[in-house]
């Protein structure tokens, strides 16, 4: 454990226990975060700098089989993008995808000390416990994919919801996942079934099991919130990247009827226009329906202009932008539990459809009334690497700097948006600090995180506090993780391991007897050879649900 620290004389940013920019003390003790400290503790002085909670990235891609194959897709990204080994840390490589220990290591300079997989096949779950362990610094989890599974599905099928809802249990806990994944809901094997048909409507009707993709959404609610899972249903939903996908979204969103939801990379759902014709901004009726539904949290997903590279298990959706660019891609099948599609690919200001994207973003996060349930991300690498983050902020806190990216861009796209309409917000400190820790941690239930209360884990970012916020946030002075002080001067001077991050729901275990015999039938891994054993947890965290909590 770490040796007692008190850090003094910094303007602390402390949304949740409502502390705007005061000089204050933080007291450290054994990793956490305390009262008081004897008076000889030893002290660092954060003099004219910022105090604020480790960064949380809510929605990220950064472990997995689905990670390593766009590693192998793109050699040249690492070959121009080595990050050589020093006394602390090992050598990685960087790109849009990096490797394990410069994952680690990226989002420790940026001050983040906590990230979430968004989207993990359960039979890669191995895969990616593996990685995690290989990724230094960071506390890390992931969601699992579960919308397109077949065994779940039938079960919708056959009105089995009390079973369904203790199979989703047990997938959680058999993989150490931390949440239940929804991507395109049903739309997997109409796509593979019916030659590249995708779900279009969430009331369409599924062939494959009688079942629409909206009572699938429902299910899930439902489910995951009866189960008490930390963090609600997250839901990439169906008609990703389509013109016209706005109604789908706000469709998806009445689906949950009140009950926790989250939407992932919201701006790529937000698009008005005809189908097959370039998209319009449909950002502020997005906008106005998340403000109107304190049940909504969601993440922006906003595109960067540059290098990116699609990952996502959209297996149609990847399809799609194939034939569109004609780059090189793979599209997989994950059996019976999901499909994936990579794509390599590039923003460009001049083009109409990316410069709407971009703008897109901008518009939600400056229409959105409360910062607490809008979470900054470019879910990365598919909008942009997590390292354009401090350039995403500057585009928030500073208006004129805005105002400048917005001439630059393609202008018919940006008239059809409401970005010329007087939009002078500008983020404050303290809504930053809600937006990049505050708030993904509270809407992913991890109490000890995104805030500097008593108890809370000692995960701490100190920036020097500088006019310009993109130079700001792309080096912080300090960087804490449990206490142990990783980043010194700008510098990282000792690595660390991070941990685990996974729920591990009670279900009724007879629940096993009726999923065994569809592995028998149809997958190629053993049932008993199918569940994560805990020889791969190593360090990790297990999260109580909300009724452990209150229990």
């Amino acid at each position: 454990m770490s040796s007692p620290l008190r850090i003094i004389n910094g303007r602390v940013f402390d949304p949740a226990n409502g502390v705007d920019g005061e000089v204050r003390d933080l007291c450290i003790r054994d990793g956490r975060i305390v009262d008081q400290l004897p008076a000889q503790a030893r002290q660092l002085d954060a003099h004219g700098m910022v105090i604020m909670p480790g960064g949380v990235d809510i929605h990220c891609h950064i472990a997995g089989p689905k990670v390593n194959l766009a590693r192998k897709m793109q050699p040249e990204d690492h070959r121009h993008d080595v990050v050589p080994s020093t006394a602390v840390t090992r050598s990685g490589t960087g790109g849009t995808v990096p490797s394990t220990f410069a994952t680690g290591y990226r989002y420790a300079t940026l001050g983040y000390t906590t990230a979430m997989d968004a989207a993990v096949p359960p039979l890669g779950a191995r895969h990616t416990l593996e990685e995690f362990h290989d990724t230094p610094i960071i506390d890390k989890g992931f969601y699992i994919v579960l919308g397109n599974n077949i065994f779940l599905n039938q079960l919708l099928k056959e009105k089995r919801h009390e079973e369904f809802r203790e199979a989703v249990a047990w997938w959680i806990s058999a993989t150490k996942a931390y949440a239940a994944k929804l991507v395109n809901p049903g739309g997997d094997e109409p796509w593979k079934g019916r030659r590249n048909s995708n779900v279009s409507d969430i009331d369409a009707n599924i062939p494959e099991f009688d079942i629409t993709p909206r009572q699938i959404i429902n299910a899930f609610v439902h489910a995951v919130n009866d189960l008490g899972l930390p963090h609600p249903p997250h839901i990439h939903c169906n008609n990703l990247g389509h013109s016209g996908n706005f109604r789908t979204t706000i469709e998806t969103m009445k689906a949950a009827e009140g009950r926790r939801l989250h939407m992932a990379h919201i701006q790529f759902h937000s698009y008005g226009g005809e189908l097959g014709k370039n998209p319009k901004s449909k950002g502020p009726e997005i906008a106005r329906y998340i403000n109107e539904n304190e049940n909504i949290t969601c993440d922006v997903g906003q595109v960067m202009f540059g290098k990116a590279t699609v990952m996502t298990g959209d297996a149609p959706a990847a399809y799609v932008l194939r034939k569109i660019t004609g780059n090189k891609w793979v599209n997989s099948d994950v059996e019976c539990e999901s499909g994936c599609g990579i794509v390599p690919f590039s923003y460009q200001e001049h083009i109409y459809t990316h410069a709407m994207q971009w703008a897109i973003g901008l518009e939600l996060f400056l229409l959105s009334k409360d910062p607490w349930r809008i979470v900054l991300s470019t879910d990365h690498p598919n909008g942009g690497s997590f390292m354009s983050y401090p350039r995403l902020i500057k585009l928030l806190m500073d208006r004129e700097f805005r105002k400048q990216e917005i001439a630059r861009v393609n202008q018919k796209a940006i008239r059809n948006t409401v970005l010329l309409d007087d939009l002078e917000r500008e983020y404050t400190l303290n809504e930053i600090a809600i937006i990049t820790r505050a708030g993904p941690a509270r809407a992913l239930g991890l109490v000890n995180k995104g805030h500097l209360g008593s108890g809370a884990d000692a995960d701490i970012t100190i920036y020097d506090e500088l006019e310009d916020k993109e130079e700001m946030f792309s080096s912080p002075r300090y960087v804490l993780k449990d206490g142990e002080l990783i980043i010194d001067d700008h510098e990282i001077r000792q690595d660390h391991e991070g941990r685990l991050l996974h729920v591990a729901p009670a279900y009724d275990e007879d629940i096993e007897q009726q999923i065994k015999p569809f592995f028998d039938k149809y997958y190629s891994i053993e049932f008993g050879n199918y569940a994560v054993g805990d020889e791969y947890l190593h360090r990790h965290q297990t999260v109580p649900t909300l009724g452990e909590r209150q229990s």
